[in-house]
């Protein structure tokens, strides 16, 4: 495993830290009140922290548990005339109540408005212990309270500084048992946790408690510490102390809080001793840490000891490779069997529109068990959105839907999943910043119930870890399980998406074009794996791949327009004149204008070449190596893009072709060579200086701005110089009718329309095109390729695409990257005439080195 290495346990860590300032100020007799507080305002800041860097959530009144949880030790310790650790005992139940009841109310909102929430019901606690006298002192506070067995301050100094190592011990254990490992998935991507079959409200809510008590045992320590309460912890201007200090240590990081806080409490102790406006030199410090440094403290330590960028939340390992993997066997392989004759899955009057757009009118179809029934139609015919009201992503105008004779037509979607359902998502949904092996491993993990405990070590349950093991090397991933998902390859992406949705317990398996943007050689070895998931499950598949889900399927469903216009056997479905009318007839049509259209321009390689040969070069890469997070990925790339000149740049998954579009476009930087563009060194031009030069990218997955419309995403990458809405509406007449529709309702050839159309808006001499027809529809194919052979006429473009045909017959030239270097480069003719060497290098065989 990459970047794997042993560190000290932050426990450990924290109680030498602590222990060594307690020393310093020992032995220069200073007060060991101070670093009593740099002890207790790191708890605050971890416990907040937990929120942050593990759930995602940003409290920006999380004083609210710290001063209440004060104020309830002092009034105990006065009250009851009880020692420092029944006070504490007392302040943790109190502030579990309190997060308890307010976790139930906030937590229904996200983003922002979360953090704005928590701040209000913070200066709210503010205005009430301000002005509740009676109780809280008001403006006075509480004064005076008992600490009867701590009564020096040395000994309080120790009591706190164990209270701290242990909570956070119990925190570490936490973070890594099933339930804390969840909450990461829920960072990087509720939704999908919620797919998994975990219900994402009451993770979150139980994370807000188990902060809330971390931050109340700080509150209460700091009421003993300074044996009163007061209300300034929870005015409005000390709310974002706790946010402050983690960010200075690195939010990324277990003890980047510990680094934060100490370095707060010590600068204020400091600066506010020469001047009452300490602020002032205080902010310009945390300014140029998130410049230079967004990872905080945590992260330039890591630099300075030459350690890797990777975040330090959770221990850097997974299990350990077993000598024989257990081969994969699909969950189901074991259930009783079911009646052929009656549906697992029975859907009956489902209608959905958005506004005036019908994605499902009046549909009705069954699915039975251990059968692979797909369901097809051109882009925008409402399949994605059938499979989001299945799974409860979204809630039908009308009808019903039975999963084995049970009615989940109104359960929420992590019940429909518990019940028996996956899926995949057509646009990939992972978990980015897990391994590999953590993001099966929490799929898995979803098999045996919502939580998993919260105590027991997530990586020693060895049933489970056999499990993913299995799952991993079935499709081919074992080699990459400890590499981060962002590191992996679109393809490897999209294997590890199909993976999470074998994981669990489901009956039904509904895959959302589970073949897209694979290699041909992961295509075969995935359509290989859903034929043998069909022997063990109901499988629902939307696959555009007409020639394999004709040879696969046992049964299709076709919608058209929100209609269901066909149902029944391939071969019935293939003759049905409706079908022929609204897709098989238009594919049909598609490869006889490809055919002639081949055969017209089949000198167009040769004609272009002979234009290009005197041109000066567009683009040049020169012994350009690019890379993340120190690893190399192009090692020596030489590439060269002429005048109105096409270039296919292939290869099979993870060689980096995806990362030379990248580095092109500045969003990640060369460490050696370089590049020019029209005559200028773009090597260390930010991404937009290089857009302003004239490149432009239509990036994999489209990535358009979902709550904008068509038009409003066109606007706002308008520029001076670039094509006007009516060259694009020309372009694309379907643009104009869709203008006024938001770019998360469009289909996936829609938005692939508007992506191209995107990058069109800008003066743009050289486009980057990656993977443009990557689960489209063949007419949608058809006429992306019509665009692309139009631009092509007054712009250069750079194409990446799995599909080596399609790529090859659209250029003039092509390169193909084994291993991170160029193994061809030379006209796509002469390459689309080699099958050998197209077998060599793209096919299904062992990957050649670069000679």
């Amino acid at each position: 495993m990459k970047g794997a290495r042993k560190t000290l346990n932050p426990v450990l860590a924290t109680a030498l830290f602590l222990l060594v300032l307690t020393a310093g100020v020992l032995t220069l007799g200073m007060p060991v009140s101070k670093i009593t507080q740099v002890a207790i305002y790191a708890l605050y800041g971890i416990g907040v922290n937990f929120l942050i860097g593990y759930v995602g959530l940003v409290p920006f009144g999380a004083s609210f548990f710290f001063g209440v949880a004060s104020y309830s030790v002092a009034v105990i310790a006065k009250a009851l005339a009880t020692n420092e650790i029944a006070a504490l005992a007392f302040s943790i139940l109190f502030s579990l109540g309190l997060a308890l009841a307010l976790g139930v109310v906030i937590l229904r909102r996200k983003g922002l408005y979360f953090s704005l929430l928590t701040l209000a019901a913070s200066q709210i606690a503010f205005e009430v212990s301000y002005s509740w006298t009676s109780v809280t002192g008001g403006e006075n506070g509480i004064q005076d309270v008992p600490r009867p067995l701590f009564s020096s301050t040395l000994a309080f100094h120790f009591f706190t500084i164990a209270v701290v190592l242990a909570s956070i011990y119990v925190l570490w254990r936490i973070v890594h048992s099933p339930f804390g490992r969840v909450l990461q998935a829920i960072r990087d991507n509720e939704q999908r946790v919620s797919s998994l079959g975990f219900n994402a409200f009451s993770l979150k809510l139980a994370a807000f408690c188990i902060s809330g008590i971390l931050v109340g045992i700080g509150g209460g320590l700091m009421a003993l510490l300074l044996r009163g309460a007061y209300a300034n912890n929870l005015s409005w201007q000390h709310a974002g102390d706790p946010v402050l200090m983690a960010a200075l240590g690195g939010v990324h990081h277990f003890l980047g809080p510990l680094w934060g806080a100490t370095t707060f409490i010590l600068l204020e102790d400091r600066l506010s001793a020469i001047t009452e406006n300490w602020w002032l030199m205080f902010a310009p410090i945390i300014i140029l840490f998130a410049i230079l440094s967004p990872e905080g403290m945590h992260g330039i330590l890591r630099r300075i000891t030459g350690r890797d960028a990777r975040w330090t939340l959770v221990r850097n390992q997974i299990p350990p490779r077993p000598e024989t993997i257990t081969p994969y066997v699909p969950s189901g392989s074991d259930a009783p069997a079911r009646d052929s004759q009656a549906p697992i899955l029975s859907v009956r009057g489902m209608s959905k529109q958005f506004g005036s757009i019908v994605t499902s009118r009046d549909v009705s179809l069954d699915v039975h068990d251990k059968r692979l029934h797909s369901l097809i139609g051109p882009n925008g015919a409402g399949k994605t959105t059938f499979f989001n009201i299945l799974t409860g992503l979204l809630q039908a105008d009308a009808g019903t839907v039975l999963l084995e004779d049970k009615d989940i037509t109104h359960m929420p979607t992590h019940q429909r999943v518990r019940s028996g359902l996956s899926r995949s998502f057509q646009i990939l949904s992972v978990f980015p910043n897990l391994t590999a092996f953590e993001n099966v491993r929490i799929a898995v993990q979803g098999r045996s119930g919502p939580w998993g405990g919260v105590w027991r070590d997530a990586y020693r349950n060895e049933t489970d870890n056999a499990r993913v093991w299995s799952l991993l090397d079935a499709v081919g991933l074992a080699d990459r399980a400890g590499d981060l998902c962002s590191e992996l390859s679109h393809g490897e992406k999209r294997l590890l998406e199909i993976t999470l949705s074998l994981a669990g317990n489901a009956r039904l398996l509904l895959l959302d074009e589970p073949l897209a943007g694979l290699s041909e050689a992961d295509r075969q070895v995935v359509s290989a794996l859903i034929v043998k998931l069909a022997r063990n499950h109901a499988v629902l598949l939307i696959e555009h791949d007409i020639d394999r889900v004709l040879a696969l399927s046992d049964r299709i469903s076709v919608l058209h327009q929100g209609r269901l216009i066909a149902d029944g056997a391939p071969q019935d479905v293939a003759a049905h004149p409706d079908v022929i009318a609204a897709y098989m007839g238009e594919q049909r049509r598609d490869e006889s204008a490809r055919e002639e259209s081949d055969a017209a321009a089949g000198a167009r390689p040769d004609r272009a070449r002979a234009t290009h040969t005197n041109a000066a070069p567009l683009l040049e890469l020169s012994g350009v190596k690019a890379g993340y997070g120190g690893g190399t990925v192009l090692d020596g790339v030489d590439l060269i893009v002429h005048p109105n000149e096409v270039v296919a740049l292939l290869g099979r998954n993870g060689v980096g072709k995806t990362t030379t579009l990248r580095t092109i476009m500045g969003t990640v930087r060369t460490s050696v060579g370089a590049m020019r563009f029209n005559g200028r060194d773009i090597t260390r031009l930010r991404p937009d200086e290089i857009n302003r030069e004239g490149v432009a990218i239509v990036p994999e997955g489209r990535r358009l701005f979902p709550n904008l419309t068509v038009h409003e995403n066109l606007r706002i990458a308008a520029r001076p110089g670039g094509a006007g809405l009516d060259e694009i509406y020309d372009l694309f007449p379907k643009l104009r009718v869709l203008a006024k529709s938001r770019g998360e309702n469009l289909s996936g050839g829609e938005r692939q329309m508007v992506a191209v159309a995107r990058a069109l808006m800008a003066p743009a001499k050289l486009i980057l095109l990656d993977e443009p027809f990557e689960g489209l529809a063949p007419a949608i194919v058809q006429d992306i390729r019509e665009a692309v052979q139009r631009i092509s006429r007054h712009v250069s473009m750079i194409i990446v695409e799995h599909h080596a045909e399609s790529a090859l017959l659209l250029s003039d030239r092509a390169y193909v990257l084994v291993n991170g270097q160029i193994a061809y480069a030379g006209t796509s003719a002469a390459l689309n005439e080699d099958h050998a060497l197209q077998q060599r290098l793209l096919g299904v065989g062992q990957q050649q080195e670069v000679a």
